[in-house]
């Protein structure tokens, strides 16, 4: 399976998430994160959210940003939206004919009662993004694992 994460810049919650989701499924699955804006493509992930998750675990340091593309309906077989605003755009790309799941991160978490995982760049919030990207990764991981 080919799992796409995206936000909205790619410094944040999306790199978090495929950090996140690479420690818990390891490579049995081909996984990358991308951004809907282009203000930070070639950037490492924001700093604070680099030291919240390196702090669990995870190192986010080798991850870059880029910029999702209509190509990436071709590449990837799910791609994640944070929030609402990120499926929108992500939709506003989608090539026609193009069957490519697409899915809001938090459908993975309904335990949460979140209906998206808010940005950490804006609320400061690092350690709760994690712990929602956690849940949700979780959920991802047995939603695939019950595909087969």
């Amino acid at each position: 399976m080919r799992v796409l994460f995206v936000c909205l810049g790619n410094i944040c919650r999306s790199p978090a998430a495929e950090g996140v989701f690479r420690a818990q499924a390891g490579d049995v699955h081909e996984i990358d994160s991308a951004g809907t804006a282009g203000w930070h493509v070639g950037k490492p992930p924001y700093g604070p959210m680099q030291a919240a998750a390196g702090a669990r675990g995870i190192d986010l340091s080798g991850l870059r940003a880029r910029q999702v593309g209509r190509a990436d309906f071709d590449r990837f077989d799910l791609i994640i939206g944070m929030d609402d605003s990120n499926i929108a755009d992500i939709e506003r790309l989608r090539p026609a004919g193009s069957e490519t799941d697409v899915r809001l991160f938090t459908d993975f978490a309904p335990e949460t009662g979140m209906g998206e995982v808010p940005d950490p760049y804006y609320t400061r919030d690092f350690e709760g993004a994690l712990d929602l990207i956690e849940a949700a990764a979780r959920g991802l991981k047995q939603a695939l694992e019950g595909r087969g």
